[in-house]
């Protein structure tokens, strides 16, 4: 089967599960997304991949990193392999001086690792063409894997605009220290949108 390459394309809440995200995937020169919502940790592990921010210590999927690039293990590319009563099922492929191996993973896992690695996150046909959605030509422009938005629950947006700068770099320090790296990520771009 042929393989398509996909990119990270945007990191939201998800509307149809409390306490969830989405990350959406984008087919590389095409028009089709294929939406995965994923919990609350992943999504923060992807978002700080994708900001390359820097924690404290180092989240979980850094430490797998760590441990693979210790023992020189390299993470070739991630596949989305199947997609099962609506589960999404991912492999990692990985080798060493002497051998390459498939490790299955779940998909959200994966994409955190792909995003730490550089390396390209593909699928198959009929992954897309049972649950990928298809763009218009003008939204496709709009989103890259290097600006992919990070955005956050509505009301907390709005709350942020009403803020003075002072406030949100306070907000900023307090979601830091919580580890709220998702909730950084849109206080430092409101306060960025404000200084230019």
């Amino acid at each position: 089967m042929k393989k398509i390459e996909l990119e990270i394309v945007a990191l939201s809440h998800s509307i149809t599960q409390t306490h969830s995200y989405a990350v959406v995937l984008g087919e590389i020169n095409g028009l089709r997304r294929l939406p995965i919502v994923i919990g609350g940790f992943e999504a923060q592990a992807i978002a700080v991949a994708l900001e390359r921010m820097s924690p404290s210590r180092p989240l979980t999927h850094d430490l797998m990193k760590n441990f693979m690039m210790a023992f020189n293990v390299d993470l070739h590319e991630v596949v989305i392999s199947d997609l099962q009563e609506g589960i999404f099922y991912s492999k990692l492929v990985c080798s060493s001086e002497n051998d390459t191996v498939e490790i299955d993973s779940r998909t959200s896992d994966a994409l955190a690792l792909a995003v730490r690695f550089g390396c390209p996150i593909y699928t198959y046909e009929n992954i897309l063409e049972s649950a990928g959605i298809l763009m218009e030509n003008d939204e496709k422009k709009k989103a890259t894997a290097a600006t992919a938005p990070i955005t956050t629950e509505q009301g907390s947006k709005d709350d942020l605009k009403s803020m003075t700068l002072q406030e949100l770099n306070s907000l900023l320090t307090e979601v830091l220290e919580q580890e709220d790296y998702i909730r950084a990520i849109a206080i430092r771009d409101e306060i960025k949108s404000r200084r230019k």
